[in-house]
């Protein structure tokens, strides 16, 4: 399967971020921008939790973190078939950056949230306290910036904080701007 940038019509984004950060509510919120503003319709959602539960890419569960392992081989040649359709764009949400190769992704935006906000929001899921503890201080220690900075090029990585409805919004609007750039740096190329 080819996944190359530089076939690709339509840029890919990684949003990564902490449980609780609001990956999936910006994901919606970008995908609706780009049908409403622009009636672009090319632009999927991929959760990969949800897929690698769905499609049971499951090797066993960690009791002491209270969360499944993946078999990350399986999945990632799942989600190569995914992406492989070069008139789609695709937004991947993930709380960790480092599975994905490089060449799947266009844009990594990691999402940080302030930690009293991101407390409450995992108390609200229902999360053990051990796991609500073990998220925040991920998010202290930024860790899933670390990773993002570490496993892609610092160009395509973006911290955004995303607390309220209006980082939300201003996260949606940045995301949607660096689709139409790439998509003008693709047309005047051309």
């Amino acid at each position: 399967m080819q996944t190359s940038p530089s076939l690709r019509r339509y840029p890919n984004i990684l949003l990564t971020g902490t449980p609780g950060v609001g990956k999936t509510i910006l994901s919606e919120a970008v995908i609706n921008s780009l049908k409403e503003k622009f009636n672009l319709t090319n632009y999927v959602y991929l959760n990969v939790s949800e897929i690698a539960k769905k499609e049971q890419f499951l090797e066993e569960y960690d009791e002491e973190r209270d969360t499944h392992v993946l078999d990350e081989d399986k999945l990632l040649d799942y989600l190569e078939e995914q992406l492989s359709d070069m008139e789609k764009g695709y937004i991947l949400d993930y709380h960790s950056s480092e599975l994905f190769p490089e060449r799947w992704i266009d844009y990594v935006i990691v999402l940080r949230c302030e930690t009293n906000i991101l407390f409450q929001r995992l108390q609200k899921r229902g999360y053990a306290d051990k796991k609500v503890q073990e998220n925040v201080d991920c998010e202290i220690f930024q860790v899933c910036l670390d990773e993002a900075v570490e496993s892609y090029k610092p160009e395509i990585v973006f911290e955004k904080q995303n607390c309220t409805i209006l980082d939300l919004n201003n996260n949606a609007e940045f995301i949607v701007g660096l689709i139409q750039n790439k998509l003008q740096q693709q047309s005047n190329n051309c």
